[in-house]
């Protein structure tokens, strides 16, 4: 299966939480849309890997997302080596994405950086003809994506780019919510980040502020760490 769109994240629900709308827009007008979890999410306070995988499942279906996939990687010690990057070069060449989402270069959690720099650099070794890769048996072809953006975690950065979710804010908060284990408090879970009574409300009214800047009710916000080209100044609108 060709994929339109890779969405990379760190843990399972890092691609909800910073680019879920997007996705959902995608994948509503038929785009091919896929999601690469790096770790499992085994370091997190609450829940188990077993629940959170059985969440993503949930999440995946709800924002439209044709496959998830999780290559396993070790939380909270993510480390932008060969063997690492080699694995992501495996998926971004079987899937041959246009376009690739993934974490920010610099947040709270230290894996949400890394994962970042694992994807920026293997999207650009992907595209050498002398790397050679075998997936499923198969000698794979250079693939290079067009587009690779970093997507907002948890601190706020100056976006270059905006996208109107205004159809799908309902959506995302939806896939959120999927993560019962992260997101909501019972009397058993330990306090954390993303569990406070505010979180879910925060994804919302950032959205809305960058909804405001784009004269939209809610949008989601990306860097690029490249220029950005347009074939027709109109492409702008």
């Amino acid at each position: 299966m060709k994929a339109d769109i890779l969405a990379f994240g760190a843990h399972p629900d890092d691609v909800e939480m910073g680019c879920g709308g997007t996705i959902a827009k995608s994948a509503s007008t038929g785009k091919i849309v896929g999601i690469i979890d790096l770790t499992r999410g085994e370091l997190g306070t609450n829940g188990s890997p077993e629940i959170r995988a059985k969440e993503a499942t949930l999440a995946s279906e709800i924002i439209g997302a044709k496959f998830r996939l999780n290559l396993g990687f070790a939380d909270g010690f993510i480390f932008n080596n060969k063997e690492n990057q080699i694995e992501v070069i495996k998926l971004i060449r079987h899937f041959r994405p246009e376009i690739i989402l993934s974490p920010t270069q610099i947040d709270r959690h230290s894996d949400h950086g890394k994962a970042s720099d694992i994807i920026y650099e293997a999207a650009f070794l992907s595209g050498l003809i002398k790397l050679k890769t075998k997936y499923q048996n198969k000698v794979q072809e250079p693939w290079r994506p067009k587009i690779n953006l970093n997507y907002q975690q948890w601190y706020d950065f100056k976006p270059d780019v905006l996208i109107d979710i205004s159809d799908f804010i309902e959506t995302k908060k939806e896939a959120i919510l999927a993560f019962k284990s992260q997101v909501l408090r019972d009397p058993k879970s330990k306090s954390t980040k993303i569990n406070s009574e505010n979180f879910i409300e925060s994804i919302k009214y950032r959205a809305m502020n960058y909804g405001r800047l784009i004269e939209k009710e809610y949008a989601e916000a990306f860097q690029s760490r490249k220029n950005i080209a347009v074939n027709n100044i109109f492409d702008l609108l």
